[in-house]
């Protein structure tokens, strides 16, 4: 499928000088998000383990954060690579993602038992006093990696659609490049604890959250195009049926065991 003529977003002389722009503030949007959400909450954490109120950092977590670091810069300089006309560096520099994507998959999935073991096993060791709480946390990361296993699985998807297209749709291409990470800013979001959420009971509003962060560069594509992009259908079909599925499973007592069986606890 190849991109119809009302497509202005993509770069054609025809386009205003902002739609060249629109991908370059998502992709900062987005950067944003993540740090907003993380540099806080990292900050907070490694006071709580000076104080001894939470295990030590494992190698493999700052591994995932260098590589979602530079996916998201990655993501940046090539939209501005874009929007500035140079669109052979753009495909050559563009060839990082083919290492960098396949790399934070696989330490995603490494992290994911990594941390769950950290936590409990220093959860049986805990002071009384935090032994409780520490249960709690257990508890609410069996329910997390509904979410990291739906990340693990759409962040590919959509990527491999988007890399996919490059070729023959750039419209689908770009904005699968840049929906593809939109799936994992909720880890960035959970961490804003100044924000209204319907945490631990539900991810709902956490979704609710993401939908609202893609929303300016929806809007402002279905304001210029005049129709909604078949990027879009795509996305939000397959977050509405894995969303539902991490609903349906969330904090039920035998995914508790089921969970607690993969980790072999």
């Amino acid at each position: 499928m190849r991109e119809g003529p009302l497509d202005v977003l993509s770069g054609t002389p025809r386009a205003f000088a902002i739609d060249r722009w629109i991908f370059v503030m998502t992709a900062g949007w987005f950067l944003a998000i993540v740090l907003a959400g993380f540099i806080p909450d990292s900050l907070m954490k490694v006071a709580a383990v000076r104080a001894g109120q939470r295990p030590p950092f494992p190698l493999v977590l700052h591994m995932h954060a260098v590589l979602m670091g530079s996916f998201m810069l990655l993501l940046l300089a090539q939209t501005v690579l874009m929007a500035t006309g140079r669109s052979n560096l753009h495909m050559r520099v563009g060839i990082a993602a083919f290492a960098l994507a396949p790399a934070l998959v696989a330490v995603g999935l490494i992290l994911v038992p990594t941390i769950y073991h950290s936590v409990w096993n220093f959860a049986q060791t805990a002071p009384p006093g935090l032994q409780a709480k520490m249960h709690q946390r257990v508890l609410m990361l069996e329910n997390i990696m509904l979410l990291q296993l739906r990340i693990a699985f759409l962040f590919p998807l959509f990527l491999f659609i988007g890399l996919r297209a490059r070729a023959g749709n750039a419209g689908l291409h770009k904005r699968m490049m840049l929906l593809a990470p939109a799936v994992a800013l909720g880890a960035a979001i959970d961490r804003m604890f100044w924000l209204p959420t319907t945490l631990p009971t539900s991810p709902l509003a956490t979704d609710l959250y993401v939908l609202l962060a893609v929303s300016p560069m929806f809007v402002w594509d279905v304001v210029r195009n005049r129709r909604v992009h078949a990027a879009y259908g795509i996305w939000l079909t397959v977050n509405v049926v894995a969303a539902l599925l991490v609903y349906g499973l969330w904090d039920r007592p035998w995914w508790h065991a089921f969970a607690r069986g993969v980790m072999r606890v």
